[in-house]
């Protein structure tokens, strides 16, 4: 076990067990500043020194360095039981992610680089989902911007090479209507639509159930983004209230997924939330909504969080071959 492959199970065990997200997000953080280390021992100091390792993490790295299980993963894993191996299962039998972000909007990277970052992590296919117009502060994409995005997915794509597909997608803003901000006929051209609601967050539960109904009944629509609009580190952001009961049986009723987003600052939906869309049948989509090729390695904790919920694999779309994605992206709409 690499460094980086022992801070990565440490992380997603820590989600299991309802850790703190910093605590979470620092293990992370540690494993993609070893990435570029070369093989063999670093001793805990040498460790320390990189950016973003603390003491806690340098004596991991030095452990699993010289060959051995680190003794902060052999406590977690022995406490952690049989539930969170079949967490780890349902990562490992991950084929895609549904959302995540390249520098044509708020990411920080290439297409071609987060489309290779999700290749090697094994993916199968992966969703670009930058953001719609109304967002201009993430630089959201006109529909003329997102008809030359199409033509830059279908190059990439020519040099990907067999085995992995990068899908076209939106992460399309919900407006107060309920409607979606982009072109009809461009949402018929894409691959998978993500739509979630970024403005009026605070709105009263009335208009704001009626809001998200609209959305997830639309049959141009397969994911609902970050359903409450929480933010839980920094400054935070309180989640938006609305109706989840009857959000989710139309959820369920539509065949629309539901998000599990695994940014360490939303694990939206919360607990309790989640647990209920759980009860109401509905299909989820653990996504990373990654704005950089490191972030996709965040996906691993949204399946602790669905492990712990009782979900199995076929609840999981993006734990579904790309032919029945698509198959049921087609028979939706």
């Amino acid at each position: 076990m690499t460094p980086d492959e022992a801070l990565r199970r440490i992380a997603f065990l820590l989600e299991w067990r309802g850790a703190s997200p910093y605590r979470v997000r620092a293990f992370h953080t540690a494993a993609d500043a070893v990435r570029g280390l070369p093989p063999g021992p670093v001793d805990a100091a040498q460790a320390a020194q990189l950016r973003g390792v603390g003491p806690v993490t340098a004596q991991v790295i030095a452990q699993a360095s010289a060959g051995a299980v680190p003794r902060y993963l052999a406590r977690l894993q022995a406490e952690a039981g049989a539930g969170a191996r079949a967490g780890w299962d349902l990562a490992a039998a991950s084929t895609g992610d549904c959302h995540l972000h390249s520098d044509w909007s708020d990411g920080g990277s290439p297409i071609e680089d987060m489309a290779a970052a999700a290749r090697a992590l094994g993916h199968r296919w992966a969703v670009l989902t930058d953001h719609s117009p109304r967002l201009t502060i993430a630089h959201g994409l006109s529909p003329d911007r997102l008809r030359s995005q199409l033509e830059a997915v279908a190059e990439v794509n020519s040099t990907m090479g067999p085995g992995f597909r990068l899908l076209t997608g939106i992460e399309c803003d919900i407006l107060e209507d309920g409607s979606l901000d982009q072109d009809e006929e461009l949402l018929g051209r894409l691959d998978i639509v993500v739509a979630s609601v970024h403005s009026k967050l605070r709105s009263e539960p009335g208009p704001m159930t009626a809001r998200l109904l609209a959305a997830v009944r639309n049959p141009r629509v397969d994911v609902l983004g970050h359903c409450t609009g929480r933010l839980i580190t920094g400054r935070g952001r309180p989640q938006s209230r609305f109706d989840a009961g009857a959000v989710f049986a139309a959820c369920a009723e539509a065949g629309t997924a539901v998000e599990i987003n695994c940014r360490p600052e939303r694990r939206d939906p919360p607990d309790d939330l989640l647990a209920q869309a759980a009860a109401a049948g509905c299909r989820f989509a653990v996504d990373t909504d990654a704005h950089a090729p490191g972030q996709l390695h965040w996906q691993s904790t949204g399946y602790a969080r669905a492990a712990r919920a009782g979900l199995g694999a076929d609840r999981l779309i993006t734990t579904w071959p790309l032919g029945r994605l698509l198959e049921s992206r087609n028979v939706r709409r």
